[in-house]
This record gives C-alpha cells, structure tokens and sequence, in this order.
C-alpha cells in the first residue's frame, strides 16, 4: 500500500512537472507575422517570423522553438521598410529628395540649374534627409545644411547634420545601425514593471516603480540609447521613522501625535515640525525637519528639551509672534 502511494505522488509530480514545461505567447516584431499563434505552446514546437509586405528582414534569425525551460531564444529579428530605388538622372539639372522608403510620400523636385554647388549626398541604407536652406529654392549652394534621419528603431552613428563645403562636397556623412541594449536590471527597493527578458532596440523604453512607501526619484523611465547602454535609472528612497516616541508634532498642518498618528514615520521628501519651547516668553514656535532617505534629524531645540519636564506641553503654548 505504501509503495502504491509512492507511485502515484511520483507520477502527479512528473505530470505537473511536465504539464508547466510550456511557452507562452513569444514577444511580437514590429512589422511581422508569426505563423502560428496560440496562447500556450509545446516545448519543442517551432515558430517563424515573416516581415510583412514592404518590409524585408534584418541577418536577424527568424524561427524560433520553445525550450525545455519554457522560455523563447532572444529574439533578434528587425523588418525594415524596403527602399525605392533612386530616379534617375536629369541632364543639366539635380532631383532633391527627402525619402524614398516605402509607405513614405517621396518628395522630388527637378531643378535646371548652369552650376551645382553641392550633389544630394549619398544616403546610407535606411536614412531619410531633409533640408534646410539658405536661400529660397532647392539647389544646395555653399553652407547650406542637410539633416539626416533613420528609420526606427535603427539609430543615427555620427553628425545628424552636414553642410555644404567650398569645395563641392558635404562635411560629414552619418550611418543608420541596429543598436541593442541588454535586458535591463532592477533597482534597489524598487522593480521593473511588466518588463520582458530580451534584448531591447534602440529608443525602446522600460518603467520603474518603488516598494510600498518608498519615493521613486529621477525619471520613471530608461531607454535603449545610441551607445547600446541603458540612460539613467530612478532612485527609490527610503522612509523615515520618527527619532522620539512621544511628541505633538506639525504635519500636513495639523497636530499629530508621533506615537499614534505617525507610527510608521514619514516619507522621503515630507517635512514635518517640532515644537520648541522660548522660556523667556513663555511661547512655542515650530521648527521644519525634512526626510532625506530615511534620515530625520531632531532640531538642537526640541533634543535639549524633556518633554516630561514641562507642565503644559509646547504644542499647547501660544505661538511665539516674532521668534526667528
């Protein structure tokens, strides 16, 4: 009978074991297909990516299958935009052009012309140019300037801007890349909000939240930056506990009494106000303490009083009129 029992819990555990080894929904690519979409997926099964009509794939890889951890490989793949190919050439003149990607409005204009300053620059794949100039018109003469653009999420490596040269060519020519950023980690005191474990492209953005009464300070988002790091992170700072166990304070502008109303402290960031006895006038006056990351310090006033040793405690004094 005992080894009958045995058995059984053996084979419930090898099922439940097995029944969690799944995957689920794999993370959607911009512009892409997926073959065969279901909510859960077997361990072993196959997945693959198709770039929709007008998009064309990056070297990224495009099948995928769900592993014995129930996890999808990172996944890597990019479809970009396809891009026209270039008009062509008009005798004595030049075409200027701001886009020629699809779905994009291209914008040409033919301009005749008896001299060319500057040639349209050469476009690196995926850039898109605009321009600026000078003079009214399109032909690009001497210091006028171009601005170069990518088409997301690829990132702009160099000078977004060039100008054109006395010799006839333009300063600087940029290039559009794929960046990544590695998954992002976490912060003290603080977590992640609904972040999925893979690689992050360029200007993708992840949040923060903090713990329970602790104060997120900085900017609540980070993003996938040009360098392939992730830009600056929040802070979660820390609550205070009140330093004295029995005191009438000032918060929020009413009275407060530490050992019941403020049992669990303040927060970062948060004042609140002591009261300080003036023995030659016989009045109270208050003074403001802030919370600093957990740290509140009692004013020198209030640490050199006992409490105990008055009669009529300060907070039920007459305020002081002209005390500074």
């Amino acid at each position: 009978m005992y080894s009958l029992v045995l058995v059984v819990c053996a084979a419930a555990l090898t099922h439940s074991a097995l029944a969690a080894r799944v995957c689920s929904k794999p993370p959607e690519v911009l512009f892409a297909t997926i073959n065969v979409v279901k909510t859960v997926y077997d361990v072993g099964e196959e997945i693959e990516y198709t770039c929709r009509p007008g998009f064309v794939p990056n070297n990224g890889q495009r099948k995928y299958t769900c592993q014995p951890t129930g996890k999808w490989p990172l996944n890597t793949l990019l479809c970009l935009p396809k891009r026209c190919p270039t008009p062509g050439q008009l005798q004595h003149g030049k075409i200027d052009f701001i886009d020629s990607h699809y779905q994009t409005l291209p914008f040409l204009e033919y301009s005749i012309f008896l001299a060319v300053t500057c040639p349209p620059p050469p476009l690196s794949e995926f850039g898109v140019l605009s321009y600026r100039h000078v003079k009214p018109g399109n032909i690009s003469y001497y210091m006028d300037t171009i601005i170069f653009e990518c088409v997301p999420p690829l990132a702009l490596i160099g000078n977004e801007t060039a100008t054109c040269q006395a010799n006839g060519t333009w300063s600087s020519i940029p290039e559009c890349r794929a960046v990544t950023c590695p998954a992002p980690s976490g912060i003290e005191n603080g977590f992640l909000n609904f972040a999925v474990r893979r690689t992050y492209h360029y200007n993708e953005t992840v949040s923060f939240s903090c713990q329970s009464r602790y104060v997120l300070e900085g900017p609540k988002h980070s993003r996938c930056e040009k360098t392939g790091n992730w830009s600056t992170k929040p802070t979660c700072k820390e609550p205070c506990k009140m330093p004295v166990k029995k005191a009438v304070v000032l918060y929020e502008g009413e009275k407060k009494r530490v050992q019941s109303d403020l049992k669990e402290g303040i927060l970062h960031g948060e004042t609140v106000s002591f009261f300080c006895k003036n023995k030659e006038k016989s009045c109270a006056y208050t003074v403001p303490v802030q919370c600093v990351d957990g740290n509140l310090t009692l004013p020198a006033c209030f640490k050199g009083m006992s409490q105990a040793n008055f009669k009529t405690d300060p907070s039920d004094m007459k305020p002081c009129e002209d005390h500074e």
